[in-house]
Formats: C-alpha cells, structure tokens, sequence
C-alpha cells in the first residue's frame, strides 16, 4: 500500500530578500494589526456594556482583535511584535503582508514576542507553514516555547530561534534596529504558581524601542507601573504605544465579569492617580497611543466620557488598521 506524504522544503531567505530598499525613503512605519487585550472585542462569551454595544452598535464601539503590530522601514519587509491568535485574519486585511511574488513568499522577515501570554504566542501555530522566518525572545520566553512541544511544528530549519539579551540591540530587519528592555509586569497566567511576583522586571513582560534615524518609538503592552526608570527611557521619544488595558484598576469587578484588578494581572490602570496618564503627563512624548484595551474598557466607547478624557489628555485610542508613522 502506499502512502502519499506531502514534501515541503523550507524556502531560504535571500540576499536579495533581506536588502533594504535604498532607492526608496526610509521611514519606520507601524501597523496596527490588532488592538484589544486577550479575548478581543466583543469577548465570545462576554455581554458587558462594551462588548453589548460592540455587537449591537460597531460603530459606536468597533470590534478589535488581540495586540499586535507590523513594522517596517520600505514597506516591502515587516516584522511582526507579537502573534496574536487572529494572525490569519489580520494578514488577510492588510495588502502589504499578503504573498508580493513567487508562489511560495512572505514579506514577514522576523516576530518579536513580549512576553509569553497565549495572545501573544498563539499565532505562531498559524505559521507552520515552512516558510522562513527569525522568532526573537528572551531566553526565558523562548525556554516557555521549548517547553512546549505544540510549538515545534515551527520546524528549525525554517523558524531560526534568536535569544534576546536584555538592554541589548537588535537588527529586527535591515536598517531597523530594535533594544528589548524589562518592564515592571508578571509572568504568564498560565505559568503562575503559588506565589506570584507583581512588578518584577526581567524577561518576563518586556517593552521595544525601535530606532531609525535618530528617532525612537516604543511598544510596551502590558506594565504595571510607569517607575522613574521607565519615564527616563520615554523621554523624548517619537511615538508611544502603550498598555491600555483597563480604565480603573477595579474595572472588571464592578462590571462583575472577573475577580482580579488590573494591578492583579499586572496592567495599571489608565485613569486616576496611580494611572499611566497621570505619571507620563509631564513626559515629553510625541504621539501617544493606547493600545492592548480590555473588552470592558469604556474608552472604546468612540462617544464615552472616557473617551474625551483620554483624548483631552494627548492620548490616541488604538484600533485595528491604525498606522502610525513618527
């Protein structure tokens, strides 16, 4: 009897591939490919406020799919942060991420992932099909990715593992370098064990700064507290996107949909005196963006009196499709 077993080989990333496009300008450009927290908007099994009015009324609340961003520096070579579960439905709306030439081909050239949360690491099992692609992480994250067998369908002659050293530099793509850095957060939910460490900083929960001709724009989405350490680094930068998690740090008890604050899971909150609009206000940041927001966050709302005072405070509301360009 015999037995058809397809054969794939894993297409090499080229020279040619890899050359940044220097007959054109270069820019960092920044994709927004999903903007909502774990679970996206409206959450399946949520009938919140928010989630209600995202069903009932999308253009009062528009939907949103799990974080994650694109960049690229020419427009033909990107690099994903993060892998969201909805990855396929985000690279099938977008035409610059899509298939360009060849039969076989990606103009996705590396992902960066930020912590080991299942909506930040999930995707990467829609990509399994055998073309080449660098995965950065810390030592730690990827030790969780080891650990896990699933993730193995990421075959290694294809998907090429890269450790990231804290504070050091990276060349994300050609021309685009890029410094992972230790924000305050905690591990994983699913790697939590009897005791759990709030606003510990190491390789855990992580934030990018991207540089590009003297400018810098950061993605941090998920932190528990902005210390003085953190506003330093901000200082000055171009562009921010930042974890918009959850309005109030008690957000999800009062709409009676969860038992942990913010602070619990390791967001801060955006509003009042211990929120993030309030320790960056005085920080000299150019274009300051939310972004990972929590299906019950009423500033999705486009009408919400949150809304207007995230928005009187110099603050943008992420949502899929968004581009940025400092």
């Amino acid at each position: 009897m015999l037995v058809w077993k397809p054969v794939f080989t894993c297409l090499p990333i080229s020279k040619s591939t890899l050359k940044s496009d220097t007959a054109g300008a270069r820019r960092l450009r920044v994709r927004v490919l999903g903007s909502a927290a774990g679970g996206g908007l409206p959450q399946w099994n949520c009938r919140c406020g928010v989630c209600r009015l995202a069903r009932a009324e999308p253009q009062r609340v528009i939907p949103r799919t799990q974080s994650s961003i694109a960049v690229s520096v020419d427009g033909e070579h990107w690099a994903l942060i993060n892998c969201a579960p909805e990855v396929l439905s985000q690279l099938q709306r977008d035409p610059a991420l899509q298939p360009g030439r060849d039969d076989r081909h990606t103009p996705i050239q590396s992902i960066l992932v930020t912590n080991g949360d299942v909506d930040h690491i999930a995707g990467l099992l829609s990509l399994r099909e055998r073309s080449p692609f660098r995965l950065y992480a810390t030592p730690e994250i990827h030790g969780v990715l080891r650990d896990n067998p699933i993730f193995n369908v990421l075959a290694p002659d294809c998907v090429e593992r890269r450790d990231v050293a804290l504070d050091s530099r990276i060349e994300l793509l050609p021309g685009l370098m890029a410094t992972v850095f230790a924000v305050p957060g905690k591990t994983a939910l699913y790697l939590e064990g009897d005791e759990v460490e709030i606003g510990a900083e190491g390789e855990s929960t992580v934030g990018v700064e991207f540089e590009l001709d003297g400018q810098r724009l950061y993605y941090i989405p998920g932190c528990a507290t902005v210390t003085p350490r953190l506003a330093d680094r901000l200082e000055g930068a171009a562009a921010l996107l930042f974890d918009g998690t959850l309005w109030r740090d008690d957000e999800m008890l009062r709409a009676g949909v969860g038992q942990k604050t913010g602070q619990r899971m390791g967001h801060m909150s955006m509003a009042g005196p211990e929120g993030s609009m309030t320790a960056l206000a005085d920080s000299d940041i150019g274009r300051r963006v939310f972004i990972h927001i929590n299906n019950t966050n009423p500033v999705l709302i486009e009408d919400s009196a949150e809304r207007r005072e995230a928005e009187d405070a110099g603050w943008e509301i992420a949502f899929d499709g968004m581009e940025i360009t400092p």
